[in-house]
């Protein structure tokens, strides 16, 4: 499942005429750059939710053909926040573990690493604290748990797998992610794993900028 309903406020001007997704870095709008890497990784079956500008989204994926992909779409018509979004698309994931990537970042990173991902409950992709976010999020402890306090600790990359049963028994509406990352942590289930290649939040207008020069002169 690809999170594409963000409102990308601080991305504005851009986004006031172009949902965050299809901005371009090198030419290519950022979802590209998702779906193309999945394709290679072997993976068929592709959810992607929207909301802001959500007919652009689906107008220029269809129904994912030209990627190699079968893309469902999961259109949203206020705003639900990640797990809020997750819960609407849920009849749409399957009985099996899911791989979640936001919309809005860029990687290097092996998807077909996580195909085989099967944790009791979720397991978080993590990443060197970039400038932006200097005090990470989670600590990644010896045993692969992550906990909320600790060293040495570690930004979430937005690239994860979710058992679904992480989300059965949620109310539909407005839910963000994160307390269900915590109660996970108390309960000793969320697991993470480092990732020491190229990522990129795409957070602001210069962010942007950035990639797209450092893909180009690649």
């Amino acid at each position: 499942m690809i999170l594409a309903a963000g409102f990308g406020e601080r991305m504005r001007p851009l986004t006031e005429t172009t949902p965050k997704p299809l901005l371009r870095a090198a030419g290519k709008p950022l979802i590209d750059y998702h779906l193309e890497k999945l394709a290679v990784a072997g993976f068929n079956e592709v959810v992607v939710n929207s909301a802001w500008l959500s007919e652009q989204i689906v107008d220029y994926l269809g129904d994912g053909t030209r990627y190699g992909l079968q893309i469902t779409h999961s259109v949203e018509h206020e705003p639900l926040e990640t797990a809020g979004g997750i819960v609407r698309a849920l009849p749409l994931l399957g009985d099996e573990p899911f791989l979640l990537i936001n919309g809005d970042v860029w990687t290097d990173m092996d998807f077909a690493a996580l195909r085989s991902a099967r944790p009791d409950a979720a397991e978080l992709v993590m990443v060197t604290n970039p400038a932006h976010h200097p005090e990470g999020d989670f600590a990644l402890a010896d045993d692969g748990l992550l906990r909320e306090q600790g060293e040495p600790r570690y930004t979430f990359a937005g690239v994860s797998v979710w058992q679904p049963a992480c989300f059965a028994g949620l109310a539909p509406g407005r839910r963000p992610l994160k307390p269900l990352m915590q109660a996970l942590m108390a309960r000793s289930q969320l697991r993470g794993r480092l990732h020491r290649g190229q990522w990129w939040d795409i957070g602001t207008p210069e962010r942007l900028a950035a990639l797209d020069a450092e893909l180009r002169s690649a």
